[in-house]
């Protein structure tokens, strides 16, 4: 709406135009202006201050209660409130307006005025119906009249309808005409003969055209249908017809259907079908002529022996009566009654599955009695198979291979072959060649695999079967009879059949021996596949036999040195304190895995509280210091087991002996305690002094000793087994302990752990607080096998 009062420029000089007409104001607005949009300024025409306007409660009113207007407090402008169609406000008037009322207080006053909607072009001419229907008879003469329903506008004045108007055609015209009230009124006006035979109906399109600027339109579709007259003969679709038929057409059959069409309509359109007089008593005995339909029948027996053409002359009559004819030829044509014969002359049973392509299988020949295209024969077999035909002479086949052969895919070949002829409908004969294609020794025996993993628990029983392999071979009979071998290898610079042998016909594996884990974990042997082909055709396989682990080993104790499952160790009074690591108890499984995974555990103890065993580690430390009520010799039992199931185990017993005098000597400390008041600063350093003293000379021993060692190992490098170095050491009580470096482990304070020795060179240094007099250890290299009593013991005193 808001664009055609853009496009309706001669509007805007009435947007705020008012007028003083017997007093009262006026104001002429067109439609379907927007909101907001201003229609005059009421204050000022009606002469009443803006301030006074609000101040004295103006009330504005219309006679329908619509609020179409409203005034701006701020200004006294009169502006719209609400779009405003003209068409629904004044319905078919040519003037609108809306009667307004501005009453105002102290005093009251009412200043009547009016607001005259102006019309805009915002309707389009419409008709009642969107088409329209007229019936006009084709014998209806030029000149003839026929009045069209009108267009409806809304609009009014120039707005409305102005003139009609239809699309160019040859037989219809339009005639405008006025009526007493202005309206316009269309005419349909025929200018041209009509022949419905030619053009049955029109369809034209009607268009009101309305006078505003830019001008609308509306159309309606006028669609004119000629009625007939009976001025047209049935004309038959074909002036000859011709057609065929078998000689043994069954009675009954259609032969063909005629078709007439009568241009005219109705009534004057129907007919009937007949033979015309031209027919002779020979055509109307072999066919009829359905009257309705135009069916033609055979109603007696055909022969093409007797008559190979029958002319037939149908017509078609009409109620004026108006005839028209036509001419049917029927031709008969001889029957197909032979099926093709086919006659077999040779075949070949068996073929041999490397028989060469182009190799004969069968021949035979193919025959039809009947003459002509139904003589005529094509054969054909199915494209799937290696085989094809080809033709030798007139009418004789031979079927050949094409490809080789394979009795393992097909091993029964039954063909099926057909032959027809080329008669309408054309009939056919089918028949079979069979025949078997024998074997040849072409496939090698076939292991699943080509490797396979057999999984052995050691100590297996001798002789018992741990695997079976099968090799398959699709061929028949011996070329597909399989026997099995283990193809010759070492093992152990022994042979394999001294460990392992196989079932020649079954392919089972039997181990001969009893394997040990601990010796060899696994064997590979390769075992061949060969049938009894000729030439024989073989497959191998390797075997790949994994021992798996038993616990079949005891733990065994490398640590400490034992002697009748015990030993003894010295506990270094000086450095006694909670958590002293005494010994570490080592041992070794020759199994492996969870089997070789060994714990410790304190079965039997002396005195229980006083020691405790690292599960895994073996470490044996002290608990808590050691009192004069604790027994000088304590005697500890380990056990040493592994993971196994069942788990197998091992003991150790181990002898401490505590010396007398650090029961003493705790004893004393405990009677005598110590004063801090006599332990000055300078005792402090004294103490540091002697401490970082003993060090420096601790350190230079070991030099001393690790050089002595060193050059003794140079000077018996003559010797062919390992060297080690032995020590002997004299107690306070005159007795000599002996131990082999190759099993000696070391004792350390603090969180020390006792690690075995290898078999290479060990040397030991140990300084002995027990007496006031230190002992030295002499080093001398010595063979590992040398006997303890060759050693010779050399004392510190001599060598002072």
């Amino acid at each position: 709406m808001a664009t055609v009062l853009g496009d309706a420029a001669y509007f805007i000089f009435l947007l705020c135009v008012s007028d003083l007409v017997f007093g009262q104001i006026r104001y002429s607005v067109p439609e379907e202006l927007e909101i907001g949009a201003i229609v005059g300024n009421i204050a000022e025409d009606l002469r009443i201050s803006v301030r006074e306007l609000s101040a004295r409660k103006f009330q504005l009113r219309a006679d329908d209660g619509k609020q179409y207007f409203e005034v701006n407090v701020q200004d006294g402008i009169l502006y719209i409130n609400e779009r405003i169609d003209r068409e629904k406000l004044c319905i078919e008037t040519f003037t609108c307006s809306i009667s307004l009322e501005l009453a105002v207080e102290n005093p009251f006053e009412v200043f009547p005025f009016e607001v005259e909607i102006l019309d805009v072009n915002d309707n389009s001419p419409s008709f009642p119906t969107n088409r329209l229907k007229l019936q006009v008879a084709e014998s209806v003469v030029p000149g003839t009249r026929f009045p069209l329903e009108s267009a409806h506008d809304p609009d009014v004045g120039t707005n409305t309808i102005s003139f009609y108007q239809i699309n160019s055609n040859e037989h219809f015209g339009l005639k405008i005409k006025t009526s007493n009230d202005g309206r316009k009124i269309a005419e349909l006006l025929l200018m041209k003969p009509l022949d419905r035979e030619q053009e049955s109906s029109f369809e034209l399109l009607l268009t009101a055209v309305d006078g505003g600027i830019p001008y609308r339109s509306g159309t309606a579709q006028i669609i004119i249908i000629i009625t007939d007259i009976n001025d047209n003969a049935p004309v038959f679709d074909h002036e000859i017809y011709r057609t065929s038929l078998l000689e043994n057409t069954p009675k009954g059959s259609l032969v063909m259907k005629v078709y007439a069409a009568d241009l005219d309509e109705g009534s004057n359109a129907e007919f009937k079908y007949s033979f015309s007089n031209y027919a002779t008593k020979r055509v109307r005995d072999f066919f009829n002529l359905d009257a309705e339909s135009g069916d033609i029948r055979v109603q007696g027996l055909l022969d093409f022996e007797k008559s190979e053409v029958y002319e037939l002359d149908v017509q078609a009559v009409d109620s004026a009566p108006n005839v028209g004819h036509a001419k049917v030829l029927v031709t008969i044509i001889d029957v197909n009654d032979n099926a093709p014969e086919i006659k077999l002359t040779s075949i070949t049973e068996m073929v041999p599955e490397d028989a060469a392509p182009g190799s004969v299988i069968a021949v035979f020949s193919v025959t039809d009695r009947d003459s002509g295209e139904n003589g005529q024969v094509q054969c054909q077999i199915p494209i799937n198979v290696p085989f094809k035909l080809q033709t030798t002479l007139t009418n004789n086949y031979q079927l050949l291979t094409t490809d080789i052969l394979d009795r393992e895919t097909t091993a029964l070949y039954n063909i099926s072959m057909s032959a027809w002829d080329a008669g309408l409908p054309a009939l056919s004969t089918n028949t079979y060649f069979a025949f078997i294609v024998s074997d040849i020794n072409d496939n090698f025996p076939r292991f699943a695999q080509s490797s396979y993993n057999v999984y052995l628990m050691e100590n297996n029983t001798p002789g018992s079967s741990i695997f079976s392999v099968t090799a398959q071979d699709p061929d028949l009979e011996q070329n597909g009879d399989v026997s099995y071998s283990i193809l010759e290898n070492q093992i152990q610079e022994d042979p394999v059949p001294s460990y392992f042998t196989i079932n020649s016909k079954s392919g089972s594996i039997y181990a001969l021996r009893s394997f040990d884990y601990e010796q060899r974990k696994n064997f590979q042997i390769k075992v061949q596949a060969q049938d009894a082909g000729s030439p024989a055709l073989t497959s191998t396989a390797m075997v790949s036999i994994i021992i798996l682990d038993q616990n079949d080993n005891a733990p065994v104790i490398i640590s400490p040195l034992i002697w009748n499952s015990s030993a003894r160790v010295e506990i270094v009074p000086h450095l006694i304190n909670t958590g002293y690591l005494v010994t570490k108890v080592m041992a070794n499984d020759a199994d492996s895995g969870q089997n070789a995974r060994l714990t410790y555990e304190l079965i039997e103890a002396t005195n229980p509280g006083l020691f405790t065993v690292g599960l895994y580690s073996g470490e044996i430390r002290i608990t808590r210091s050691i009192t004069e009520q604790d027994i000088t010799l304590q005697r500890l039992v380990i056990m040493v087991k592994d993971s196994g199931q069942p788990s197998l185990s091992n003991t150790l017993t181990l002898l401490f002996s505590i010396p007398v005098n650090l029961t003493e000597n705790l004893s004393e400390r405990i009677d005598n305690p110590s004063h801090t008041e006599y332990f000055s600063e300078l005792n402090k350093y004294f103490i540091i002094i002697f401490g970082s003293t003993s060090v420096i000379f601790l350190l230079i021993i070991i030099l001393l000793v690790v050089l002595k060692c060193k050059q003794d190992r140079n000077n018996m490098h003559y010797h062919s087994n390992k060297i080690c170095c032995c020590y002997m050491r004299r107690n306070s009580n005159d007795v000599f302990t002996q131990r082999s470096a190759a099993n000696e482990s070391s004792n350390y304070h603090g969180p020390a752990q006792t690690l075995p020795f290898s078999e290479s060179h060990h040397y030991r240094v140990r300084l002995s607080p027990e007496t006031s007099k230190s002992d030295f250890l002499f080093l001398k290299p010595c063979h590992p096998t040398l006997p303890l009593s060759d050693i010779t013991v050399v004392d510190t005193s001599v060598m002072k």
